[in-house]
């Protein structure tokens, strides 16, 4: 599989990126990526984004290190519920340890678990994920559901509430935050350029297109944008 990715700050925000992104390997043939989105409206937006991202590499750490002993046995669903299970109780913790207000805990996330031929995922929130070409957008009339306001609930009850992702037969996976759906003509570009096609489905490296969208097309996203696309062939490694 190969994983592609980028991290970029919207035009019109101007002191941090409340965006975050992760991925890395569990086991020898399963991948976890996630795109994490903090909410603009809440406290200190980036830091829950990025707590979540550090929090899955602990867990994603953990578990690859135990498969070099106790190799899982679990289907992709059942490990997806136990990682997600994890971030929650951790998220729990964390947020009484630190004394952390609800406003602080805001977040959107997808979370993408594959592996050569199949995947699973889950949506809280806001988002756009692109699979084999074919993109859906998440959204919410701009009032997105936030792991943080979930975490004093059972977690069985509310994890069976939320929409998931079952992919088979696959080729090639993206999931991004809101931020692609962002873009607008700054300083008086103007293009028929469609930016989330372009992202999503045509070659070329991401950071690449970035900056063809910026600079040739006069196109910048004006949200945070985080973006992780992967292709479960060789063949299709992006264009240099």
């Amino acid at each position: 599989m190969h994983i592609d990715s980028t991290l970029q700050i919207g035009a019109y925000h101007l002191q941090h990126c409340e965006d975050y992104l992760f991925h890395d390997h569990i086991g020898t043939d399963r991948l976890l990526c996630a795109v994490m989105d903090g909410c603009t409206m809440g406290t200190d937006s980036y830091f829950i984004s990025t707590l979540v991202g550090k929090l899955l590499r602990k867990i994603v750490k953990e578990r690859h290190y135990l498969e070099f002993f106790q190799p899982s046995q679990s289907s992709l669903r059942l490990q997806l519920k136990s990682i997600v299970q994890q971030l929650f109780n951790e998220l729990k913790l964390l947020k009484n340890q630190l004394q952390l207000s609800k406003e602080e805990m805001l977040t959107t996330i997808i979370i993408l678990l594959v592996e050569p031929g199949n995947g699973v995922g889950l949506v809280v929130g806001d988002g756009v994920v692109s699979i084999d070409g074919q993109v859906t957008e998440y959204e919410q009339d701009n009032k997105p559901d936030y792991l943080g306001y979930h975490l004093q609930e059972d977690f069985d009850g509310w994890y069976g509430k939320q929409a998931f992702l079952s992919i088979t037969n696959w080729q090639d996976i993206s999931i991004s935050t809101d931020g692609i759906s962002s873009f607008m003509a700054l300083e008086g570009g103007e293009t028929d350029l469609d930016p989330v096609s372009y992202l999503l489905s045509d070659t070329g490296l991401l950071e690449k297109k970035l900056k063809y969208l910026e600079h040739e097309a006069g196109l910048r996203p004006t949200d945070d944008l985080a973006i992780i696309r992967v292709r479960n062939s060789r063949d299709s490694l992006p264009v240099e």
